[in-house]
């Protein structure tokens, strides 16, 4: 019987995977229109006061996502006096959903990278996660790769699909 041989394991094929990066730690959304009378009018006084009665410190250590889920017209300043009230306990704050969220720490993170290392490889960039990995993360490391790579793939080894060849120069 002729031995198996897993090329993929032999091959020079670098895979990138974003879930390798994923910052950990629990994320939350805030939506302000439960301060709203009726989900939609803000009265200033009624809405400080129950921000001033929350326990802020529920959030610590974590990833806050604040927006308002309802179509009511709120002033800005809303959502940042929300913000003023978590800064002392959340590791980070975003106007916006959960996706949002998980964009902006891969916006931080990504470009502290070295893909020095990825010089003249073929990568494929690693398409199925278990966590929730958003699109601008794959988009973003998809262009930081592109200067170093000699190819770029997306997917799994088994199915990849081809993004990017090098031409030599």
């Amino acid at each position: 019987m002729e031995e198996i041989i897993n090329k993929v394991a032999n091959s020079v094929l670098e895979v990138f995977d974003l879930e390798d990066y994923y910052p950990e730690g629990a994320r939350a959304q805030i939506d302000i229109s439960q301060w709203l009378i009726d989900g939609f009018l803000l009265k200033e006084k009624d809405f400080r006061e129950q921000l001033n009665n929350q326990d802020w410190s529920k959030y610590q250590d974590q990833y806050v996502a604040v927006a308002c889920g309802t179509d009511a017209i709120t002033p800005k300043w809303a959502i940042i006096l929300v913000t003023m009230h978590l800064a002392p306990y959340a590791k980070k704050i975003i106007n916006g959903s959960i996706e949002d969220l998980d964009s902006a720490l891969y916006d931080e993170l990504l470009p502290k990278i070295d893909y020095s290392v990825y010089q003249d490889k073929p990568i494929i960039i690693k398409g199925c996660s278990r966590k929730p990995v958003p699109m601008r993360a794959y988009i973003l490391a998809a262009q930081y790769l592109q200067p170093y790579a000699r190819s770029i793939m997306y997917g799994e080894a088994c199915s990849a699909v081809p993004l990017y060849k090098s031409t030599k120069k």
